[in-house]
Formats: C-alpha cells, sequence, structure tokens
C-alpha cells in the first residue's frame, strides 16, 4: 500500500468556536456533571429500593447505565478538544472511542424496544403481565441487549482492524465516529460500510418498527377505555418512555437518515451533540418529572438524609456541651 500507516489522530472539535471556547467548556462540564448525576441517582434507587424492584424499573436503570457510559466515553475527550482547540489521540484509541459509543447506542435501541414491549404487556395484556414479564425474563432481555448490541459494534471494528490508514490523520469531529474514521483509509472500504449499513439497519429501523406496533397497539387500547380518568392514567404509565423514544430516535434518524453529503460539518456536530450529550441528560429528568413511584423514592430519601443530618448535629451538640 502507498503511503505511511499512521498512528495518531488528530481531532479538530469546534475549531471555528475557539472564541467561545471557556463558555463551551463549562457548559459541556455542566451538562455532563449532571447527567452523571441524574442517572447515577435512578441507578441507586432501583438497585436500593424494594418498591422499584420490577422490571419497569430494572430496565430504566439500565438505561441510565447506558447513558452513563455513552456519555462517559464522549465528554472527556470532547472537553479535552474544547479547551486546547485541537487533541491528539492514537489510532487503537479512537477505534475503542467507537466500540463503546457504537455498542452503548445499539444496546439503547435494544433497551427501548424492551421497555416498550413492556409497557404493550402492561396495557394490552395485564392480566398475564406477571406471568410473562417476569425477573428472569427481564434479566435475560437486558443480557441479550447488552451483548448483541456490542456484538453488532465489535464486527465492524474487526472489520476496520484490517484497513489500511494513511492519512490525512485529521478528523473533523469531537469524537471518533464510524465514518470520519474511514475517510483517513487508503484501502476499499466498501464491505465496511456495507456490513455497517446492514447491522445499523437491524439495530434501529427494526427496532423502531417494533416500538412503532406496540404503541399502536397501546393507543387501540387506551381509546377502548370509557372513562377519561382511566385514558389519561394508563396513558401516563408509558408517556415517559414515549417521551425518551421521540427524542432518541429523532436524534439518530437526524444523524444518519440524512446522506452525509447533504449535511454540513457544524450540522453534524450539532446533531451529535443531541445525541451523545443532550439526551442522557433528559433521560432521567423526564423519567424523574412524570414517575410517581421515582418521585416518591426521591423524596424518601431525601427525608432520610435530612433526619440522619438533624440526628447527627443534635449529638454533636451534645457532645459539645459535655465539660472538658
Amino acid at each position: 500500500m502507498n503511503g505511511t500507516h499512521i498512528s495518531e489522530i488528530t481531532i479538530l472539535g469546534f475549531g471555528k468556536l475557539q472564541d467561545l471556547k471557556y463558555f463551551l467548556f463549562l457548559l459541556f462540564l455542566f451538562i455532563y456533571l449532571l447527567t452523571i448525576t441524574g442517572n447515577a441517582v435512578i441507578i441507586l434507587l432501583v438497585s436500593t429500593n424494594y418498591r422499584l424492584q420490577s422490571p419497569m424499573y430494572i430496565l430504566l436503570g439500565n438505561l441510565s447505565f447506558s447513558d452513563v457510559l455513552l456519555t462517559t466515553n464522549i465528554a472527556p475527550s470532547m472537553l479535552n478538544v474544547t479547551i486546547l482547540g485541537v487533541s491528539t489521540v492514537s489510532l487503537k484509541s479512537c477505534i475503542v472511542q467507537y466500540l463503546v459509543y457504537g455498542g452503548s447506542a445499539c444496546m439503547e435501541c435494544l433497551l427501548l424496544t424492551v421497555m416498550s414491549y413492556d409497557r404493550y404487556l402492561a396495557i394490552c395484556n395485564p392480566l398475564h403481565y406477571t406471568t410473562i414479564m417476569d425477573l428472569k425474563l427481564c434479566l435475560y432481555l437486558v443480557l441479550c441487549s447488552w451483548f448483541l448490541g456490542f456484538t453488532a459494534t465489535l464486527i465492524p471494528v474487526l472489520i476496520m482492524q484490517t484497513l489500511w490508514f494513511c492519512g490525512p490523520n485529521v478528523i473533523d469531529h469531537f469524537f471518533c465516529d464510524f465514518v470520519p474514521l474511514l475517510e483517513l483509509s487508503c484501502s476499499d472500504v466498501s464491505v465496511a460500510k456495507y456490513v455497517v449499513f446492514a447491522l445499523s439497519s437491524l439495530a434501529t429501523v427494526l427496532p423502531f418498527g417494533f416500538i412503532t406496533f406496540t404503541y399502536v397497539c397501546i393507543f387501540m387500547t387506551i381509546l377502548r377505555i370509557t372513562s377519561v380518568t382511566g385514558r389519561q392514567k394508563t396513558f401516563s404509565t408509558c408517556s415517559s418512555h414515549l417521551a425518551v423514544v421521540c427524542i432518541y430516535y429523532g436524534a439518530l434518524f437526524a444523524m444518519y437518515a440524512v446522506p452525509s453529503g447533504q449535511q454540513s460539518v457544524a450540522m453534524k456536530k450539532v446533531v451529535s451533540l443531541m445525541y451523545t450529550v443532550v439526551t442522557p441528560l433528559l433521560n432521567p429528568i423526564i423519567y424523574s418529572l412524570r414517575n410517581q413511584e421515582i418521585k416518591l423514592a426521591i423524596q424518601k430519601y431525601l427525608s432520610v438524609c435530612r433526619t440522619s443530618y438533624r440526628n447527627l448535629s443534635k449529638v454533636k451538640a451534645e457532645f459539645q456541651s459535655y465539660p472538658n
């Protein structure tokens, strides 16, 4: 092969916005800390509160863990390139970042599909819900989602290992995505593109079609409920999940459905920010605001913390009142 095999890649980040780099750095850092805090709270609540030990909340806890993995994989390097202007990473590190990013993204698509199936059973087949969606099936579906999500991403990564990367070694993005990486290769990348297109279609289009089908059935069931209160109460059990699906797939299709030649570099970065930064932040906010059980669990923990703090203050005051 002609050319030299590159070992390092320069990421340009937000080069045209260097005048705003301190503002962007603080903004991204604030969003990242909020994202980690919000998702960590949900993971803590689901893992420690016995009232949340049900399939719906176990799936929600895994969704939060996937969001933490996705944003932690992207945010630190994004903060680095934002404050420095450019960032240099090894080719292997760049490929690993894509592996974690793609695996968590595919896993989240599958997990949202499992969550829609859970809501479908709870609303359309409530009498058999507990016998069908038990903890064993829930854990099995969660493990399958993690396994299939990362396997679907590992295949193109293995194909990528056979390619020759001769440069240029510059990516005009803020993280290592698949298409920018392929643009650095001097090899024939047609096979890699076809494989990724097929796998991404299986991991996104089919789950989205299944989610759409389940919600058509859910809406038809809700419309058959005679009382307005009953409709509102039933819809509230799936409204949070529906909002997350709309945000997630809206950003996903905006990023990959439009041909790359018709998207400007700036637009690609904006849509990627929506998908990798904003969506993981919105997920815990949506579930915290719209889910009564989550709000009650948060209120309970805050009450326990306040009581513990008061008791500790009393003990400290009594100890200080004792003579030396």
